[in-house]
């Protein structure tokens, strides 16, 4: 299948406004709420997560090439922390290109630290499917510099998963840390309340 290229960085562009146009809504938010966890069902995203507060929810079409790709974003802040799920629906017929867009949304990330100074370190982890599967998986845990010193925290994860109509799904699991006074990025996004965010998700 032949990649329109030109189309690639505008595709990208829109889905990472669309994600910043959530989590400045987010910030916004008059109160932080304290952590309540609540298991949230996403059907139409095929997907069960377990967020620390009630999510917002946006959704979009974002076009590529003659098509469109349907995106979703759930998110919520607590205090310092941005707990997000994004998931981009491929149709059938474009489902080989699945990588390729993960490809795209980890270098925007990574190659954003590593400009910015900062550190990318890997971690091999398992997730599991509704159904119980146990699968293999890359836990991101990020460190974006400015002046120096760390500015903010990531760790992020990236799944796929096909339906059975033969379209698949593309998701980034993350959690975003404005508070960088509270010590090295991999211990302090392993604690338990990311732990649950993470351990939680059961995409189907």
């Amino acid at each position: 299948m032949q990649i329109n290229k030109r189309m690639e960085p505008a595709l990208f562009r829109s889905v990472s406004r669309a994600c910043l146009l959530l989590a400045v809504f987010v910030l916004l938010s008059a109160c932080s709420p304290k952590l309540n966890w609540r298991t949230v069902q996403s059907p139409e995203q095929r997907y069960t997560a377990l967020f620390p507060s009630k999510p917002d929810k946006l959704e979009r079409l974002v076009p590529y090439q003659d098509q469109e790709l349907k995106q979703t974003l759930e998110a919520v802040k607590i205090d310092d922390d941005i707990y997000s799920i994004s998931s981009i629906n491929i149709s059938a017929q474009q489902a080989a290109l699945a990588p390729k867009i993960i490809d795209q949304l980890q270098s925007n990330l990574l190659d954003r630290a590593k400009a910015s100074g900062g550190t990318v370190l890997e971690n091999d982890v398992f997730y599991q499917t509704s159904n119980h599967q146990r699968l293999a998986t890359r836990d991101y845990f990020i460190a974006f510099n400015a002046n120096g010193k760390a500015q903010q925290l990531m760790r992020v994860r990236w799944i796929t998963r096909s339906a059975e109509n033969g379209s698949m799904w593309v998701y980034q699991v993350s959690v975003l840390h404005a508070n960088t006074d509270t010590g090295e990025v991999k211990v302090l996004l392993s604690k338990e309340e990311y732990e649950n965010f993470f351990n939680e998700f059961h995409p189907e």
